[in-house]
């Protein structure tokens, strides 16, 4: 099982658009609208680094994105 955080900035004033089409894609565990350099905090848990890959090219598709930093995690 591997964890991604992914930090995401989104086009201003889409915060709820890019909220509720980020909470759509599968994989995603929770995620948090915060304040500072990025927007939202994403957590998701998939089953290896091409599915995680995959999610955060999901979430860069969106038009409502800019941009996403990624930090990988894996169970002990």
């Amino acid at each position: 099982m591997v964890i991604g955080v992914i930090m995401v900035n989104v086009v201003p004033g889409q915060e709820k658009a890019a909220y509720n089409e980020i909470q759509k894609i599968e994989g995603i565990k929770d995620m948090y609208h915060v304040f500072g350099k990025y927007d939202f905090v994403v957590i998701s848990e998939v089953e290896g680094l091409s599915t995680l890959n995959n999610l955060v090219d999901t979430i860069r598709e969106s038009e409502n994105v800019t941009a996403t930093q990624t930090v990988v995690g894996a169970e002990l």
